[in-house]
């Protein structure tokens, strides 16, 4: 048992520098931490690099109509209402 629990609510100063980038947290990391989980990783890995996205997310993502691609939409976004 520690002499002060109260003491392990504040991060150590001296420790600082082991804070993960991602989530924040000293030893543990948070369970959607791209360190931990492989959905987030893939995640951060296709926003980098377009060509990383599986053959299954480009179908869905065609079928929705999105064009995910390494250029930005040079265009004005509209908002079309249909009755």
């Amino acid at each position: 048992m520690f002499a002060n629990p109260a003491a392990n609510w504040y991060p150590n100063p001296r420790m600082s520098a082991v804070l993960c980038e991602h989530c924040g947290r000293l030893a543990r990391h948070e369970k959607w931490c791209i360190t931990c989980d492989p959905v987030v990783q893939y995640a951060y890995a296709v926003v980098a690099d377009p060509e990383k996205l599986s053959l299954r997310d480009r179908l869905i993502l065609h079928a929705l109509g999105v064009d995910w691609g390494n250029t930005p939409y040079q265009g004005n976004f509209e908002q079309k209402t249909e009755l």
